[in-house]
């Protein structure tokens, strides 16, 4: 009776919206302007970066968002961290959606870490690596540098809430990054509250583990924020001798490497310098993405972004005594007579 009554009638199908039908950015941007909003070459996104993903659709129900788009849309947001930016590129497209796709994203590029941040396995890659770090500024043994930054992030609120704030006052995530002499992220530790020290995070850690067991007499290099122990060295903080003048110099000029990677790395991303307000699990995805797709472009010597107009203020976390551990004074200070007088 029902369909009787309405075939009475010229009645319209209404049709159906198809929301996803957005413009192309493959075809809406030339190269420049899209490695300036995406970060890397259309190449290198479609042949590369695209197989980072696990995204796949028996069928088109419920119009999904192709998975080339879901990753073009992460990418943009690691160059702003601006959801209404985002959503601005993707009209039709609420923040929720976005929020989803960045998390879903995320997550599957993370999922990539051990396959493309890790350290050396065998001893002679060990060997390529301190020969590398002796030609900058011929300081013998050196396996790696290390150092935290402290990433910005919304208050997680909660009982907890509080641990995540830091010296400086603003809420963070420390963030503790090894890194190669061709500035490759060896090792990133995403899990400490922006109150813990750098030097806690450390020894709880497997970088802890990989350079303390010495089994290719290797040694770290961090800044006064560690303890000097006989397999990380620290700068004297104050030199007297030649020697030791000389070992200052050579160390502050090694170790600068771990600096300009976190700089070269925030100007990639964007998101890590101006502060991220997702979700806590969503956040340590964002980051460990971040690590693996700056390691993808440094294999692939894709440029270098200028730095923009923005000031970070930096979280120092000092150890004042250098003398609180006597072993290592003393393996630095044999170092020092051996390699520099």
């Amino acid at each position: 009776m029902v369909d009787e009554y309405f075939d009475e009638f010229d009645v319209e199908r209404i049709p159906k919206r198809y929301i996803r039908n957005i413009e192309d950015p493959f075809e809406k941007y030339n190269d420049n302007t899209f490695l300036k909003r995406y970060r890397f070459p259309k190449l290198i996104v479609m042949d590369q970066l695209l197989n980072l993903l696990g995204i796949n659709y028996a069928n088109n129900r419920g119009l999904p968002i192709p998975p080339i788009l879901q990753l073009l849309t992460t990418l943009r947001f690691y160059a702003t961290a601006n959801f209404q930016t985002v959503c601005g590129d993707l009209r039709g497209i609420d923040q929720s959606t976005v929020s989803r796709i960045i998390k879903r994203v995320s997550h599957e590029i993370a999922s990539r870490f051990r396959d493309h941040v890790k350290f050396p396995q065998t001893e002679a890659e060990w060997s390529v690596i301190r020969q590398q770090f002796f030609e900058i500024a011929g300081m013998p043994g050196v396996g790696g540098c290390i150092d935290c930054t402290h990433i910005k992030i919304q208050n997680p609120g909660g009982i907890n809430g509080e641990v995540f704030r830091n010296r400086k006052g603003w809420f963070s995530l420390n963030v503790q990054l090894v890194c190669g002499p061709l500035m490759e992220i060896h090792n990133l530790v995403v899990r400490w509250p922006g109150s813990y020290h750098d030097s806690f995070i450390f020894n709880a850690s497997h970088a802890c583990a990989v350079y303390s067991n010495n089994n290719h007499n290797l040694i770290l290099l961090g800044d006064n924020g560690y303890a000097c122990k006989p397999y990380i060295f620290t700068p004297l903080l104050n030199p007297v001798t030649n020697a030791e003048k000389n070992y200052n110099k050579a160390h502050i000029k090694t170790r600068n490497i771990v600096e300009r990677v976190f700089g070269v790395w925030k100007r990639k991303f964007p998101c890590l310098r101006r502060g991220l307000a997702n979700s806590p699990n969503t956040i340590i995805s964002i980051i460990v993405a971040c690590a693996v797709l700056y390691n993808i472009s440094l294999k692939l010597r894709l440029p270098d972004f200028a730095v923009e107009d923005e000031t970070v203020e930096e979280v120092n976390n000092f150890l004042n005594d250098e003398n609180r551990e006597i072993i290592g004074a003393a393996a630095r200070r044999a170092y020092i007579i051996r390699h520099f007088t």
